[in-house]
């Protein structure tokens, strides 16, 4: 993943657009990664990935409590 400081990003933001149409562009600010800019294309693929898998992990829990494979959060709690 290519990155840019804030200021190269300010200064080039129209090539920072085209860019990120290609691959997401990591931005740093004071030597810290900030953000990420993507296309909307992929952002919007990242977003149905995570609702994929959260109705995933939402089903095997329905499945665990129809099986009975729960614990109570006592329990749960004095494991830790």
């Amino acid at each position: 993943m290519h990155t840019l400081t804030a200021n190269d990003a300010k200064r080039n933001f129209g090539e920072l657009l085209l860019n990120a149409q290609r691959e997401p562009i990591k931005i740093s600010k004071n030597s810290k990664d900030a953000v990420v800019v993507m296309s909307i294309h992929d952002y919007e693929a990242l977003e149905v990935m995570k609702a994929d898998y959260l109705k995933l992990c939402f089903n095997s829990a329905k499945e665990d409590l129809a099986k009975g494979l729960v614990v109570d959060g006592e329990n749960f709690l004095r494991a830790l």
